[in-house]
């Protein structure tokens, strides 16, 4: 059983794959790191001086004056301005990964298969398909030239 794992793991496409989410993971916090503080405050200046990250909706009624503050008092708050961060997260990661797997894909894209040399011809007397290396014609027996 322990052989049986060790070639399991040592396999090329667990290795990529652990290495392809390590990348994934360590990509993911670039992304969040350039949506929260790259992204997101130029956006927020230009919506009325909005910080999206404290952006929420108290539930308990007590109307604290910042995200912050609510959650020192325990009050429960719907917190979509982190949602909204996070669907940017998303939406950017998705659309470089999607652009990253486009050229992959096409510097990957097999070049056209040339087409294959032709293995019958046609009588010029019958028109009956015959192989390419024949001399006669076995369907009129006529003596046909080589080409």
């Amino acid at each position: 059983m322990l052989k049986e794992f060790k070639e399991f793991a040592m396999r090329g496409n667990v290795l990529d794959m652990a290495v392809g989410v390590i990348i994934g993971g360590a990509f993911g916090k670039i992304v969040s790191s350039m949506v929260s503080d790259i992204l997101m405050p130029p956006l927020g200046l230009v919506l009325g001086k909005v910080d999206f990250s404290s952006l929420f909706i108290d539930l308990s009624g007590t109307h604290p004056a910042s995200l912050a503050a609510a959650k020192q008092a325990g009050a429960p708050t719907i917190n979509y301005g982190v949602f909204l961060q996070a669907m940017f997260d998303f939406l950017i990661v998705a659309f470089v990964i999607f652009m990253l797997i486009k050229q992959v894909n096409r510097l990957m894209a097999k070049p056209a298969a040339l087409p294959a040399e032709p293995t019958t011809k046609e009588c010029s007397r019958c028109c009956s398909i015959i192989p390419i290396k024949a001399t006669k014609c076995a369907h009129c027996t006529s003596d046909l030239k080589a080409a």
